[in-house]
């Protein structure tokens, strides 16, 4: 069965970039993102891959680390890290794990046989502190993630954990956040002393509550 929202995040040890990696501890009381690639030297992983290390510092700031991993070794791996920062401009900053025996694609179900039969296919998870995942995207070989898009996720996904609200349609860090059905008006102009605007008895905006 497929890891679900809410379950615990498998952990394991693997070798990476960066040494040795047992998963939870390196998590540690934060947040992380786990994503998959197919495979080394390839042409849309690089380019995500640099883009990922442009982004660390953005995701740094969200109390988020990222680690990926596919298939192939580590000392491809290392290899292939040249190639990804002549590409795009950006050296790896970020561990890389080598998966040769599937243990991490099989735990995370990353390997899709319908569509690739042994590699893994463009996963992510982003886990919270408490180990649970948070967020699953799973994106086809041939077309590279919007890491922007990860990290809009993530502002949205912290913000609801601490407040009750819940984020629109297209929305962006620093707009307005819908409030919780379940809490009524009164309540509501105690938990946002902002104000609110109400659309429908279901639908009402407040000011982000943590800007």
């Amino acid at each position: 069965m497929a890891l679900q929202l809410g379950d615990i995040a498998p952990d394991f040890t693997a070798p990476s970039t960066e040494g040795e990696i047992h998963f939870h501890e390196w998590l540690g009381d934060g947040w992380g993102i786990l994503f998959s690639h197919p495979k080394d030297f390839t042409p849309v992983c690089t380019t995500e891959l640099g883009e990922v290390a442009r982004l660390k510092d953005e995701f740094a700031k969200r109390g988020t680390k990222v680690i990926g991993v596919s298939v192939d070794p580590v000392a491809s791996h290392h290899e292939w890290a040249s190639d990804i920062a002549e590409v795009t401009g950006h050296r790896l900053n970020y561990p890389l794990i080598g998966d040769e025996d599937r243990t991490v694609a099989d735990l995370y179900g990353m390997i899709h046989p319908q569509a690739l039969e042994t590699l893994t296919v463009r996963s992510v998870f982003v886990i919270g502190p408490d180990k649970k995942i948070k967020l699953t995207l799973t994106y086809p070989a041939s077309t590279g993630r919007n890491f922007e898009e990860i990290l809009r996720v993530i502002d949205s996904v912290q913000l609801t954990a601490n407040y009750s609200v819940s984020t629109p349609v297209n929305w962006v860090d620093g707009e307005d956040v819908i409030i919780a059905p379940a809490i009524d008006d009164e309540s509501a102009k105690e938990k946002f002393p902002k104000g609110f605007r109400t659309l429908k008895p279901y639908l009402r905006y407040t000011p982000q509550p943590n800007r």
